[in-house]
């Protein structure tokens, strides 16, 4: 049997970082949306788990091997898997690959190895390989808080179209969240009403609440954030922000034409115009052979 699957890349509506924790991790709030911007992955049984990746990273320090070896330990499972990573998403830019990819490597060996664990299950282990991990185990949209363990689940509007744009520079989400400070007067948010303002795609209240606490950390490295940002202003973006810890910025756009058009003034840049998922059956489950 072989089981292919795609990981969704995600954005983060707004980044909240509240305080930093006893155990080295900031609390966070951050509703998250997954776009369609995929991965790809298969599965099939082996003796040993061994990955192949077009990634230059040895397999060992792939969270796709990690999450592998972890399920295999908590099941007790006697075999392997061969498992195929074809990547599309950039890394270290705030999309979350490689947690979609983690998360996805549990729901796949989960199917191939027969385990039938549940969500709830699989989201315990995902909390242990990163913070982003459960959140793609339960998308496409979801609020985010704790470290990244606590889930909730939202409801979807209609998609949006996103325009992504990621400079030549990549971001550790350790660098940018340690060299954070924690304002004594903090950005005032009502979660509830933020939630029901993208569910309803209100872009004109989004524009006006949505922050990245992170996002002037970034700028105050790497300046190229901001300046694309600027461009997306002048070039019709709705609004703008840094997705997670970055460098990616993202700009919403009321049609795909628009968002085309705006990508042309970013040439040298790494573009994808996407839009947002809004069901679980968008987010590429995948089949079996």
């Amino acid at each position: 049997m072989k089981i292919s699957l795609a990981a969704p890349a995600k954005i983060n509506w707004l980044l909240s970082v509240l305080d930093k924790r006893g155990d080295g991790y900031h609390n966070i709030i951050s509703p998250m949306q997954c776009v369609d911007l995929f991965d790809s992955l298969s599965f099939e049984d082996a003796e040993e788990i061994d990955l192949l990746s077009d990634m230059d990273l040895p397999a060992e320090g792939n969270l796709v091997y990690k999450a592998a070896v972890l399920l295999k330990r908590a099941s007790a499972y006697k075999f392997g898997a061969r498992i195929e990573l074809k990547k599309t998403i950039p890394s270290a830019a705030g999309l979350g690959g490689g947690s979609s990819d983690a998360a996805c490597a549990l729901m796949g060996l989960n199917r191939l190895w027969g385990l039938n664990y549940d969500k709830l299950t699989l989201m315990r282990l995902a909390a242990e390989i990163g913070s982003d991990v459960p959140f793609f185990l339960a998308g496409p949209l979801a609020l985010i808080e704790g470290r990244g363990e606590k889930v909730t689940e939202l409801k979807a509007g209609e998609s949006t179209v996103v325009l992504l744009i990621k400079p030549a520079v990549s971001v550790s989400t350790a660098w940018a969240y340690n060299l954070f400070k924690t304002r004594l007067t903090k950005k005032a948010v009502d979660i509830k009403l933020f939630c029901q303002a993208l569910e309803r795609n209100n872009f004109a209240f989004l524009r006006d609440t949505v922050f990245n606490d992170l996002e002037a950390v970034v700028i105050g490295k790497y300046p190229v954030v901001g300046e694309i940002k600027r461009i997306l202003a002048r070039n019709g973006a709705l609004f703008s922000l840094m997705s997670g810890s970055g460098p990616t910025v993202f700009g919403v756009f009321t049609s795909v034409e628009e968002a085309d058009r705006a990508s042309k003034n970013l040439q040298g840049e790494w573009c994808r115009v996407v839009r947002t998922l809004k069901c679980s059956d968008e987010m590429g489950m995948g089949n079996e052979a």
